[in-house]
């Protein structure tokens, strides 16, 4: 079955080069190469480029089991960013006929590939008038033998959405008789004592990677955590993919993971900022409002008046340089993705220019 666009990232593709200000940034603002390197000398004149330790270096695996309560480095492969991971994560244990379970709004991936491998999707809605959080017993109507996997992302993409510890217990007991997967894309993951899927039951599977928390999406680095099964039938399916990481990546990655303390502790002051900015915001407009989340780095803004999220987005960027992923980009209309974790200087400038912005447009 042919993928249809990938309506986020085809948007971000098109029109993120014409963002004056970018609100709607999902990762933590990048580190430079430099600012890297700054965290700790390196030689990295040594580093051999073969393909080094084919499912990720050992050390630095050991680093990455590290940020989970359970698991060893026999439970952790890695690849090329989360998105990478999610994908080998369903195209090695989804088949046709497969009935899946996903969260709405949320990111298309976890929809369309099981789509496309002829599986039958079901569709839980996250309750904006209960913090976007979706009901137990819709994934209950849902459950059954032939159900093999529920799809989550934790927090949540577009909305900010945080499951906590409590509520993923009661899911994996809800999926226990059947053996149904709980696949988990937690990238956002990281600011807090979130939990993990893969800490929490047995069949839970775990992706994430250095993007958003550790503000390195350029690195590509990202890594599984599942059972020692579940790892072996995605290492077999990796050989054909993406052979390795390779060492130059594997290397700059354990230094990020060496120095993740300090990189969060960045990223928190960013947040908590741009946060403040927003609350302050909000109190002299009230065309929009928001629903600020515990953890991760996005939120999903409503706006209060009658227009298309598209032909929001698209006149305000034309207009002003202020760039949103608009709500029907996840199927979600009078929404917009809110990043943030971008430069506070930038968020503040770029709300003060929607407020003039929607003076003039809406009144």
């Amino acid at each position: 079955m042919r993928l249809p666009d990938f309506k986020v990232e085809q948007w971000m593709n098109v029109y993120e080069g014409q963002a004056v200000y970018n609100l709607t940034d999902t990762c933590a603002k990048a580190l430079t190469v430099q600012e890297l390197l700054d965290l700790e000398p390196m030689d990295l004149n040594h580093i051999r480029l073969d393909y080094g330790e084919i499912t990720g270096d050992r050390e630095l695996k050991k680093r990455i089991v590290e940020l989970y309560k359970t698991g060893s480095i026999d439970t952790v492969t890695t690849c090329h960013g989360c998105l990478e991971a999610n994908d080998l994560v369903m195209n090695t244990l989804l088949e046709p006929g497969d009935e899946v379970i996903i969260c709405q709004p949320s990111y298309q991936q976890f929809e369309d590939i099981p789509k496309s491998l002829g599986c039958i999707v079901h569709k839980v809605e996250l309750d904006e008038s209960n913090h976007w959080l979706p009901k137990l017993e819709d994934f209950k109507k849902y459950l059954g033998p032939k159900t093999k996997m529920i799809i989550l992302n934790n927090p949540n993409n577009p909305t900010g959405t945080l499951l906590d510890e409590a509520y993923l217990t009661a899911l994996a007991a809800l999926c226990r008789p059947f053996g149904t997967y709980i696949f988990c894309d937690e990238v956002y993951r990281g600011f807090s004592d979130e939990p993990s899927i893969s800490d929490l039951y047995e069949n839970g599977i775990s992706t994430s990677s250095l993007s958003k928390v550790y503000a390195l999406a350029g690195l590509r680095f990202g890594w599984i955590k599942a059972n020692t099964d579940v790892i072996h039938a995605i290492n077999v399916r990796r050989d054909y993919t993406m052979i390795s990481t390779g060492p130059w990546i594997d290397a700059l990655a354990d230094l990020a993971l060496r120095h993740r303390e300090e990189l969060v502790q960045r990223n928190i002051e960013l947040i908590h900022k741009n946060k403040a900015a927003v609350r302050s915001w909000l109190e002299t407009e009230s065309r929009y409002s928001v629903e600020l989340p515990a953890s991760g780095t996005v939120a999903f803004m409503k706006y209060h008046f009658d227009l298309p999220s598209e032909t929001l987005a698209k006149q305000l960027l034309a207009d002003t340089g202020v760039f949103f992923v608009p709500g029907s980009c996840f199927d979600h209309e009078y929404h917009v993705r809110l990043g943030l974790a971008q430069d506070p200087k930038i968020l503040k400038q770029g709300l003060s220019v929607l407020s003039d912005w929607t003076n003039r447009h809406v009144g």
